[in-house]
């Protein structure tokens, strides 16, 4: 029996021979009858998801009294997913307006990665909104198969890749797994790249990354992860002569930002559009908690965003307890990978969307699928709790009110 805690044993280390040669093309997209079915059940979770999202714009109307459900695909059409939509439509900077202008949305904090693909896939798809649920839809479809493959190199018993994935699916933010957000896109390359940096495909695992990186600024906490793996990888000179490609995704922050700066003439013009939007300007920890428990306790805030402002610090503990945790076993790129992500979200004025940000937290599954697997009463536990919660997040959001 492994020390180590759920979840966290390392996988098997082969040897440096091994771990170098090239895995036949057609093993690494073949299909297992356990990747089917990770992916059986993804596709059963799409279709409930969308059922709950058909009656939720019949049962909960935007105005009291109206006699006909919104479109088909209105749930859909809220936050985040209407800045992607502008952002790929009209692009940046429309007509000369950029920060500064009379009611200005502060589209520039937002990377390019997932408007740039939308604008492509639009030109087959011609809704919008149909075109991102596409992306979402195929992209979760990747992600979750790379996340059951990665369980089953960290997890011994038999079913922990399936296992991962339901507990995975059915977290409480599992909807923006669904909608036109970048969840899904960063993960199905994130999540390739962790896979294979573990087999020491470094280039690989570079070019991945640098497509996550053109999503979203997680790419960036990625990036450094895997650049720690390598140097706690590092054996010989064959292996440091891949060391170049650990730089290469940088170039999309650095490209945009170029862009922006010529723009704008601000090369953080994305860090201070969030500033101005999303109340991101740094404050010390202690301080963002602090704000966040007086909009969660405080009563400063509707009972809807209260309990928005609740999830939050829920989901900073939940973190701040897999750091220890990681720290603790010595999973030193993933302890990384999460405490970055906790101190970007954890250094605003106050906590905003961390409890989303938990679906980009591999290890926090993969531990989760570990003890639900060595003690059967967590999976009812689990289940009996996050049921209510995940369809409650869903409804909050397709009903088009705030849910992080």
């Amino acid at each position: 029996m492994s020390t180590l805690s759920p979840g966290l044993r390392p996988p098997p280390v082969r040897p440096a021979a091994a771990a170098a040669a090239p895995e036949p093309c057609a093993a690494r997209f073949r299909l297992s009858p356990a990747d089917r079915g990770v992916l059986w059940f993804y596709l059963l979770t799409r279709i409930s998801l969308w059922i709950t999202a058909h009656f939720a714009r019949w049962l909960f109307p935007a105005q009291s009294g109206v006699r006909e459900a919104a479109p088909v695909l209105a749930p859909f059409q809220h936050w985040d997913a209407n800045h992607y939509l502008h952002i790929a439509r009209d692009g940046y900077f429309p007509a000369g307006a950029g920060p500064g202008t009379s009611g200005w949305d502060n589209r520039e904090a937002f990377f390019p990665g997932y408007p740039f693909l939308l604008r492509a896939v639009h030109t087959v798809v011609p809704d919008w909104t149909a075109a991102g649920l596409l992306i979402s839809f195929v992209a979760g479809a990747v992600a979750v198969l790379a996340l059951a493959r990665i369980a089953r190199a960290y997890l011994p018993e038999e079913g922990a890749g399936h296992r991962t994935a339901v507990l995975f699916l059915l977290s409480p933010c599992a909807v923006f797994l669904a909608a036109g957000y970048t969840e899904a896109l960063f993960l199905a390359f994130a999540l390739p790249a962790w896979l294979a940096a573990m087999k020491h495909r470094w280039a690989l695992a570079a070019v991945l990354t640098t497509f996550g990186t053109a999503v979203r600024v997680s790419g960036l906490f990625l990036a450094a992860a895997i650049g720690l793996l390598f140097l706690l990888s590092a054996r010989t000179g064959r292996h440091w002569r891949s060391a170049g490609w650990t730089l290469l995704p940088a170039l999309p922050p650095a490209a945009y930002s170029w862009y922006l700066h010529a723009h704008t003439g601000d090369w953080m013009a994305w860090k201070h559009a969030q500033e101005r939007g999303w109340y991101r300007t740094f404050h010390p920890p202690w301080e963002a908690w602090a704000n966040t428990w007086t909009g969660a306790f405080g009563g400063t805030q509707s009972t809807g965003y209260a309990f928005m402002f609740q999830a939050e610090l829920a989901a900073m503990v939940v973190g701040l307890a897999l750091v220890a945790l990681l720290v603790r076993r010595r999973r030193w790129s993933e302890a990384v990978y999460v405490a970055l992500s906790l101190w970007a979200l954890g250094t605003s004025y106050w906590y905003t969307s961390v409890p989303r940000a938990t679906l980009l937290w591999w290890p926090l599954w993969i531990g989760l699928a570990a003890l639900s697997l060595r003690r059967p009463w967590f999976r009812t536990v689990y289940l009996c709790v996050a049921a209510p919660v995940t369809t409650l997040v869903a409804l909050t959001f397709l009903t088009g009110r705030w849910a992080g």
